[in-house]
């Protein structure tokens, strides 16, 4: 058994209490949050305790960390528990400020010990099948990837003033599966965005859509876009082009029953939002880190994987700014 703490009782906070009370492996030992309401109810659920925050780290029992609070408290947390010999497995962003991102990465390197983040779309099924063909080389040499994501709709404006923008809090997930599936860095971005759903979005300085197109090391080609809103459910779809031909990961949906009749044919949309759309992920996700800690073995995503793709955030943040295409420096 592995003893596993968790900091965070909100929205993500949920779903991940859910996946440590299923794994067998894991002696889930406490719920914390500043929010002390919060972390008793989610407990309560669990038959596990509610603790503070400096009782979780102090506690020598515990042997890591499941990191699902807001944003700003990451890389604070991260080093607190690095310190205090626990493993992490954080939410991502690491921290919407890169410089303090790195900071806390090179504090879990330091103490030596195992950082994982919370990339959880590496381990979907559809996507790890996807890669699994490219790598077999089904399609040929890989010339160009589109990937498309988009929310049902926006989240609320409380939360996207804290955000850090679209590209840290939204895109990132796709600037992380454009590096996993292409097994190389991008050298080179330009981004263009617009308010075309809410303007009390641009009113807060943010976006709700935006396309970028990225040039890889090795010169192959690359399209990300991105939309806080779609009619029709939650748009995961990603499109793989090669010399021999193409693969791709369409939308996931309840079943795959298709009914025709006179006014043409007729199946289930796609998942409502991410909770659904990536619940097995998620359980993967936290298995591995389970695995890792068992083993000994290196989880990844890690540290270095969640400052890439910060860094690509920055750096389409600043081609959207400047109006033009940014050379994306080295991490």
């Amino acid at each position: 058994m592995v003893s596993i703490a968790l900091i965070g009782a909100g929205r993500i906070g949920r779903l991940h209490a859910e996946n440590l009370a299923a794994d067998p492996r894991v002696d889930f030992a406490a719920v914390a949050d500043a929010n002390t309401t919060a972390a008793e109810d989610l407990a309560s659920q669990h038959a596990t305790p509610p603790r503070s925050v400096e009782a979780v780290f102090a506690d020598r029992d515990i042997e890591a960390i499941l990191i699902a609070s807001s944003t700003e408290s990451h890389a604070g947390f991260i080093e607190r528990a690095a310190r205090a010999g626990k493993a992490v497995l954080c939410e991502k962003p690491i921290d919407l400020d890169l410089a303090r991102a790195r900071q806390a990465v090179a504090v879990a390197e330091h103490c030596g010990v195992p950082l994982a983040i919370g990339f959880n779309r590496r381990f979907d099924i559809h996507f790890r099948a996807l890669k699994a063909r490219l790598e077999a080389g089904a399609i040929g040499e890989l010339e160009s990837l589109s990937i498309v994501s988009r929310d049902p709709a926006p989240p609320s404006l409380e939360f996207l003033r804290g955000s850090g923008g679209l590209f840290r809090d939204m895109m990132i997930h796709d600037f992380d599966m454009l590096r996993w599936l292409s097994g190389e860095e991008p050298v080179e971005l330009y981004a263009m965005a617009a308010n075309l759903i809410d303007p009390a979005i641009g009113a807060i300085g943010d976006v709700d859509s935006a396309i970028v197109s990225l040039r890889l090391a090795s010169g192959r080609l690359a399209q990300i876009t991105t939309s806080r809103r779609a009619a029709y459910g939650y748009d995961q779809r990603i499109e793989c082009h090669g010399a021999l031909g193409m693969a791709r990961a369409d939308n996931v949906r309840p079943t795959t029953v298709e009914v025709a009749g006179a006014e043409g044919f007729r199946r289930d949309p796609a998942e409502p939002f991410f909770l659904e759309r990536y619940d097995a992920a998620f359980k993967a996700e936290l298995a591995h880190f389970v695995d890792c800690l068992v083993s000994g073995t290196p989880p990844s995503p890690g540290g270095p994987d969640g400052l890439a793709a910060l860094l690509l955030a920055d750096q389409a943040a600043l081609s959207l700014k400047s109006g033009q295409p940014v050379k994306i420096p080295a991490l």
